[in-house]
């Protein structure tokens, strides 16, 4: 299989010119064309010799994701479901906000983490994504929208997989769409999230990076959190916490703290102020996400009256809160759902979101 060129950083393909005894600013003008021409073959780079071209594409794979399918929402949000070169699927959401339009990214092809209210832990994990399967991803939603003029001016890297998990490529990923060579995305404007990989938050911590750091937090005690969230099992709640203080000690940056909520799990009022207890030191932000329903998981959300509640002991204990817009409600929403569909990981009929 040949090497994918979105893989690459400018200073790599640059030594790889070297390499070939080219000169190091074809990589630039190799960039040039990717990114901001945003073309689909290395026959189109027109300042590029017909050897030149034909070594790139002796090298370098340029289509490494095809469009399988897509769903619209009617509040805006598009699905995308991609076959990468090896025949597995992933999925990748576009999502309109008022500050401009966001992308959500996979890292994994499947997840191990074993959330119990998530569907992209059905079937396991098959392998990590590389760094530029994450970035095509992302460029290749950018090529879907330019006829609209729409542009992808932030990226959350919370689709299926654990980022963290798969911290190197995920680190290189955030490196290569950052670079002013290519979408030029700047760092505040991209969010990992982690469920709580505490080892790998202290080395994130010590890149001091201005990426926004989310992890998602959904229980305040360690039977519950187990029970949902078995990587607690590895790093209990307290190793959590201490973490998120290194970080906040070392960066001086809010965290931004998950909380899915749970119809009759982790949605009272009792839960609500365990939780600002936990947390009313933290440099912090909570984030209340309403579960989107997956019946095989058999959970359910919670009314809209339980999630204000919760919302209100939160900000009557002076904790910063929001609680997340649902989006996508009318297709297969939930992380991981149009994959499992796709691969038939369960029954169609299992994924269908509640009526």
């Amino acid at each position: 299989m040949k090497n994918n060129i979105y893989s690459y950083t400018v200073k790599e393909l640059e030594h790889y010119f070297e390499s070939i005894n080219e000169k190091k600013f074809r990589a630039k003008q190799v960039f040039e064309w990717l990114y901001k021409q945003r073309v689909n073959a290395f026959s189109e780079m027109k300042n590029l010799s017909k050897n030149l071209i034909e070594k790139l594409e002796n090298e370098f794979d340029i289509h490494i994701l095809e469009l399988d399918m897509k769903q619209e929402s009617i509040d805006g949000t598009v699905k995308y479901l991609f076959k990468v070169r090896d025949g597995h699927f992933i999925e990748s959401v576009l999502m309109e906000h008022e500050y401009g339009y966001s992308v959500c990214v996979s890292t994994q092809i499947g997840c191990k983490m074993g959330c119990t209210f998530c569907a992209s832990t059905i079937g396991g994990v098959a392998r990590s994504l590389d760094a530029g399967e994450i970035v095509d991803q992302v460029l290749e939603i950018q090529k879907l929208i330019d006829p609209d003029h729409k542009r992808v001016s932030s990226i959350v890297l919370m689709g299926s997989g654990e980022p963290f998990d798969n911290f190197e490529n995920t680190m290189k990923f955030i490196d290569i769409i950052n670079d002013e060579f290519t979408l030029n995305i700047g760092a505040r404007h991209i969010t990992v999230s982690t469920s709580g990989i505490v080892p790998r938050i202290i080395e994130f911590a010590d890149m001091n990076s201005q990426v926004t750091l989310a992890i998602s937090l959904h229980a305040t005690t360690n039977i519950t959190r187990s029970l949902i969230m078995p990587v607690n099992r590895t790093y209990p709640l307290e190793k959590l916490i201490e973490a998120i203080e290194y970080y906040n000690k070392k960066t001086n940056r809010r965290v931004s703290l998950e909380f899915g909520l749970l119809d009759g799990i982790n949605d009272s009022e009792e839960e609500a102020l365990r939780l600002a207890n936990l947390i009313r030191h933290l440099l912090c932000h909570v984030n209340l996400i309403p579960i989107n329903y997956v019946r095989e998981r058999k959970y359910e959300k919670p009314s809209q009256n339980r999630i204000h509640r919760f919302a209100k002991v939160l900000e009557d204990e002076g904790i910063n809160v929001t609680v997340r817009r649902e989006k996508g409600s009318d297709i297969d929403a939930a992380c991981g759902q149009l994959r499992a569909k796709k691969a038939k990981l369960i029954p169609e009929e299992e994924l269908c979101q509640k009526d």
